[in-house]
């Protein structure tokens, strides 16, 4: 893993993309990543994050290339960043099953986006998804550019708190050790307990004990 920065600086590299727009005449340039799609309950969560333009800025890396520790301080140094704005929405279980966990994953996306105070530009994880300003994606974004980074640390974080609310509630299924995921122990307490409200009814090892409701099939992304 590469080393995590102490602080970016304007001629950082993962602040290429950023400073690129800038120059083409761009001033709020919002990172969108998304934290959640693959597990068999909770929400999906997307954040979108412009960074302001300072000298220099918190050492954001890949969220899934941090520990649980490094991820909750990064996310307090962007949350007390002066001049960054933020902006996280979640699609609930029903909303997945109803939209399927694509479509919801966008629409996260773009929620999110539009509840920034100001943006002219989006850049965003992975494959293109479309916003009413211009965008650009990014083939793992969330390791080459910072707002992106930055993004993916603010939905993680926030996504991992729910589940931590969610294993509360429903403590016979391990959310705050699996956040939702299928491992072993999740399938066990699946087949054991029968799916709760927060379980992906269209995910399939949760359809399966639910014949009557369409299959998205599990996504491993």
């Amino acid at each position: 893993m590469e080393q995590q920065r102490a602080v970016l600086t304007r001629d950082d590299e993962l602040l290429r993309s950023e400073q690129q727009l800038r120059a083409e005449g761009f001033s709020w340039i919002a990172g969108v990543d998304e934290a959640g799609r693959g597990p068999l309950a909770g929400p999906v969560t997307a954040a979108a994050v412009v960074l302001p333009d300072a000298a220099e800025l918190p050492g954001v890396f890949d969220s899934k290339q941090l520990s649980g520790e490094e991820r909750e301080q990064l996310y307090e140094q962007l949350c007390s960043l002066p001049g960054i704005q933020i902006a996280v929405v979640s699609e609930e279980a029903p909303e997945i099953d109803r939209l399927n966990i694509l479509r919801a994953t966008h629409q996260a996306m773009r929620r999110a986006v539009g509840q920034l105070e100001r943006a002219d530009f989006v850049l965003v994880d992975g494959l293109p998804v479309q916003f009413t300003l211009p965008s650009r994606n990014l083939v793992k974004g969330d390791a080459l550019c910072a707002s992106i980074a930055a993004a993916s640390i603010v939905a993680k974080v926030t996504r991992d708190r729910i589940m931590l609310e969610m294993d509360k509630l429903y403590p016979q299924y391990g959310f705050a050790k699996h956040k939702g995921y299928g491992t072993a122990e999740h399938l066990e307490a699946l087949k054991k307990y029968g799916p709760s409200p927060v379980h992906r009814k269209s995910f399939r090892p949760v359809y399966e004990l639910l014949p009557d409701v369409p299959v998205q099939g599990m996504l491993d992304l």
